[in-house]
């Protein structure tokens, strides 16, 4: 009998814990001898992979952020390296998590094994260069946009769209006021505060959305907030900003994010992918994007992008308003979400435009894609 085949996930954020779950339930399907292992969170956890390596607290944005958490990011990573080499798995699916995974393939293609990297960094947004820099550390990328394929193509990186998993992953499957009901909410109008799902992002924009909550109760005191947090976030980490949430009776609701995307009227969101499921519902929403200010400076000298919301992105046109660093403002933010409160044709046509994304991003059947992709590779052993 021969022995089962190892499947190595590395996932660093709850976005790609959820992606990577998608993909090990799929990966479960073609073949239920693969011995699944990884780095990951709740997510993976339940879909049956044995999670060696906890991911909750490696989550990070930022240049300067980073840097802060170096020593402890540089030591998970060894302890991985070290892992992978005394295993030897058939094969290592990297998920996001850009910089981390990308030492990670480096480190696997000394060793011989097949590195599959998954949603692979955004190389339209930062160097371009950097495609060539896959070309030597993977042996298969495995993309969910379909404009990615020329540029990986081009420097000669094998590359296959395999879809964008949030097509599947994103149903509407309640009204608002279905959600509102499961999430025992008010039949009143719902602002949701989305701050990220990193630690960083709770504590540098958290305060910065409960100042602009506050700033909407002047005008609209009748209004409810829900903020929706990761597995990834303690109690304690709220504790800065306790007594506005309880001043301003904050409904927390740990993970069930769609439901509570769907029970909200708009959303103020930090940038990310959260943007994008939010637009695949078709919600209303303002984005702000703020990290530290040195980690600004370096980053706004490497991107190049006219915008950094995914929902402005995809259609190459500004459908949701952008607020950046500076302008990141209470003031700036309460203002928009007003507009989209009173303004009815402001809003329907936002919401008109975020309809046409899920059509942008092909037919679905991502998770399933990549799975199908990996167990190719795994036959070519």
């Amino acid at each position: 009998m021969s022995k089962s085949k190892i499947v190595f996930i590395v996932a660093g954020e709850a976005s790609g814990d959820l992606h990577a779950a998608n993909l090990a339930k799929e990966l479960r399907l073609l073949d239920r001898t693969l011995r699944l292992e990884g780095m990951g969170g709740k997510m993976m956890r339940n879909a049956g992979v044995h999670v060696l390596f906890d991911a909750s607290k490696l989550a990070v944005m930022g240049i300067v952020e980073v840097l802060a958490k170096y020593r402890m990011i540089k030591g998970v990573l060894k302890q991985v390296q070290q892992h992978i080499k005394t295993t030897q798995p058939d094969l290592l699916i990297l998920v996001d998590y850009q910089e981390f995974n990308q030492k990670l393939a480096a480190y696997a293609k000394t060793l011989g094994i097949k590195v599959l990297f998954y949603i692979g960094p955004q190389v339209w947004a930062w160097r371009p260069k950097r495609v060539y820099k896959m070309a030597r550390i993977v042996d298969q990328m495995a993309v969910i946009f379909p404009f990615e394929v020329e540029l990986y193509e081009k420097a000669n990186v094998p590359v296959r769209y395999t879809g964008h998993p949030l097509v599947d992953e994103i149903t509407i499957d309640k009204t608002t006021s279905e959600a509102r009901y499961a999430l025992n909410l008010a039949k009143q109008t719902t602002i949701g505060l989305f701050p990220g799902s990193r630690l960083g992002e709770i504590e540098r924009l958290l305060p910065v959305l409960l100042d602009t909550a506050k700033l909407l109760r002047k005008t609209k005191p009748d209004l409810q907030y829900v903020l929706p947090v990761a597995s990834s976030i303690t109690e304690e980490d709220l504790d800065e900003c306790r007594q506005a949430l309880i001043d301003l009776n904050v409904k927390i609701i740990e993970d069930n994010t769609h439901d509570v995307i769907q029970s909200c009227d708009c959303i103020i969101v930090a940038s990310g992918t959260a943007t994008l499921e939010i637009g695949l519902m078709k919600k209303p929403m303002v984005i702000l994007y703020k990290v530290a200010p040195l980690s600004y400076f370096i980053l706004s000298r490497l991107v190049h992008l006219t915008h950094l919301g995914l929902v402005n992105i995809i259609p190459g046109k500004e459908i949701v308003k952008e607020f950046i660093q500076h302008d990141a403002t209470p003031e700036n933010l309460s203002q928009e979400t007003l507009r989209i409160l009173d303004d009815e044709n402001y809003n329907k046509t936002m919401r008109d435009e975020l309809a046409k994304l899920r059509e942008m991003l092909g037919t679905g059947g991502g998770s399933k894609n990549a799975a199908m992709l990996a167990c190719e590779m795994l036959e070519k052993n």
